[in-house]
């Protein structure tokens, strides 16, 4: 005990060491840890360690090595992907997480800066004490920080640090308050609780006994509702019923395998089996994953690129045989991908998904927008590609983006929007607005991202959908699939590692939501009106 003692006074006597550890500690709040009092703990005390900064650029580089370890922990998951690209050595994957998390590092490290000077300019202050109001001036530069990492340089919105105060599968947490706060305002909503608890903690260090239980009275109400909406499940609302029979599959297809064109029939044979109809003629809609289909379904393309796919070269043959197998009255949903020809030579790829009827029509396509740099493209090819870099998705060919969030009208089976894989991250940019959707289908293959990216990747799209008010359904390769109702609430599911399928009705949708209408304005009207609350209570306090 002593020595742990010891180690702790060490630590706290590096200010700069401090931080990074705090940033660690901060991303045991995210899946699959979900500590979230650490992360509240973390930024409370990041808090304190920029009040004592002297100088604007100690204040700055506390922020920035705050986030540096809270960004190379959450991410971790990302160097797990390098294991999978025979072409990289895995070691690079780890180098490629640190340097990632430097860049990211920069946003929150403005958000510290921002709020450091600007409570340096308005806040009444004692040179020997650290800076106060701090706390409440760093919630809207938090707010405007992650908003601005969500889309600089097309955006890294994994993360975001509100997702902590997310329920667990029955639950909503503090984040029911999403539908009026925004993502990035429920990030506001953490600092804030953050803040509160820090300044909790400093009251009751300058207070004597009698004002030690005042405040206790005082302050004990307004923690209990905290940890009271933290905890609270939601399993006694009964399930909404919807009228839109789906299947949702998950054929747990391991990334070993799924790009092997020796197992594309042994693949295509698991998922078959897995989507039949269990009743003849049931009228539905089958969801499949991302990478779940490795056939070209569309017509037109050179024939050599057919004939490279051994599975099945002819995509008429290929879209009847998903007509047979889902049966009449189905329609299926499934990831592919689809080329981009010029002048009869194959240029490009596109991350997409197909509609396909049960005729063998192709009735509708979506192409992904938001590509990840590096996964589905490389970045700088002209100069990396030399050096031996690669796109962790295998094939020569970039892909291209899509015009972004589209609905679909499929009459029975009902409006879809969709959104593959990591574009469900993005806050606002999930549902096209003037058109909004019945449901969103989001496709993904988690199988890159070891233990920690599935489950974070499935609180985001939970988060989505209470900001939205509409169901998210979730068919992946091999984990974790889920149906998931327009409160966040996770109705169905299907574990990691493990094939199976999910029958049922989509949950119906939520009123659109101010979240819904206003989009990203939200929260950022949040973060004007906060930021005027903190000049006003600084100045009220120099009077």
């Amino acid at each position: 005990m002593e020595r742990l003692r010891k180690l702790i006074s060490d630590i706290g006597g590096h200010p700069r060491l401090l931080a990074i550890v705090l940033g660690a500690v901060a991303a045991c709040g995210f899946q699959p840890l979900r500590l979230w009092p650490l992360t509240l703990i973390a930024v409370a005390l990041l808090i304190e360690l920029a009040a004592r900064a002297r100088r604007a650029r100690d204040a700055a580089l506390v922020g920035w090595l705050f986030a540096v370890g809270h960004f190379t922990l959450g991410n971790n998951w990302i160097a797990t992907a390098f294991t999978y690209q025979a072409n990289m050595p895995q070691w690079l994957g780890w180098i490629a997480v640190f340097l990632l998390s430097l860049y990211l590092a920069v946003f929150p490290m403005l958000s510290v800066l921002g709020a450091w000077l600007f409570a340096r300019r308005f806040a009444v202050r004692d040179a020997a004490a650290p800076l106060p109001w701090l706390g409440l001036a760093l919630v809207p530069f938090w707010i405007v920080g992650e908003w601005l990492r969500s889309w600089v340089f097309t955006g890294f919105a994994w993360n975001p640090l509100g997702i902590v105060l997310l329920g667990g599968f029955d639950g909503q947490g503090l984040a029911f308050l999403a539908p009026w706060l925004g993502t990035y305002g429920l990030s506001g909503l953490a600092v804030a609780l953050a803040a509160f608890a820090r300044s909790f903690v400093r009251s009751l260090r300058a207070s004597d006994p009698a004002g030690r239980l005042a405040l206790a009275g005082y302050y004990a109400p307004l923690a209990l509702i905290a940890v009271g909406g933290m905890i609270a499940p939601a399993s006694h609302i009964a399930p909404p019923q919807g009228s839109i029979a789906f299947t949702l599959v998950q054929p747990d297809v391991r990334q070993e395998f799924l790009d092997d064109p020796r197992l594309y029939e042994s693949n295509f044979a698991r998922t078959a089996r897995l989507s039949l109809p269990r009743r003849p003629g049931q009228q539905r809609v089958v969801f499949w994953p991302e990478s779940g289909l490795p056939d070209y379904l569309r017509d037109g393309y050179p024939e050599e690129e057919y004939l490279r796919n051994t599975y099945a070269a002819d995509p008429a043959m290929a879209r009847a045989r998903l007509a047979q197998v889902i049966g009449p009255r189905a329609l299926l949903l499934t990831g592919a991908v689809d080329l981009v020809v010029e002048s009869g030579e194959v240029t490009a790829a596109r991350n997409a998904i197909t509609a396909v009827d049960d005729r063998g029509n192709i009735v509708a396509g979506y192409a992904k927008a938001h590509l990840v740099p590096y996964g589905e493209y490389l970045a700088l090819r002209w100069l990396l590609e030399p050096l031996g870099a690669t796109r962790l998705v295998p094939g020569a060919l970039d892909f291209l983006p899509g015009p972004g969030a589209r609905s679909y009208d499929f009459g029975p089976w009902g409006k879809a929007g969709m959104q593959i894989c990591y574009e469900i991250v993005f806050s606002g940019e999930v549902v096209d607005r003037s058109d909004r959707p019945d449901y969103i289908f989001n496709p993904s293959n988690d199988g890159w991202f070891g233990s920690w990216g599935p489950p974070q990747h499935l609180a985001q799209a939970r988060l989505r959908a209470i900001e939205e008010g509409l169901p998210v359904l979730r068919a992946t390769t091999t984990g974790i699939s889920a149906v998931i109702d327009a409160d966040g609430i996770v109705r169905q599911f299907v574990p990691r590692h493990r094939a199976g399928r999910l029958d049922g009705r989509i949950p119906p949708a939520h009123p659109p939501t101010p979240f819904a209408r206003l989009g990203n304005l939200l929260p950022l009207a949040w973060a004007a009106l906060l930021l005027a609350i903190s000049l006003v209570a600084m100045r009220r306090g120099r009077s």
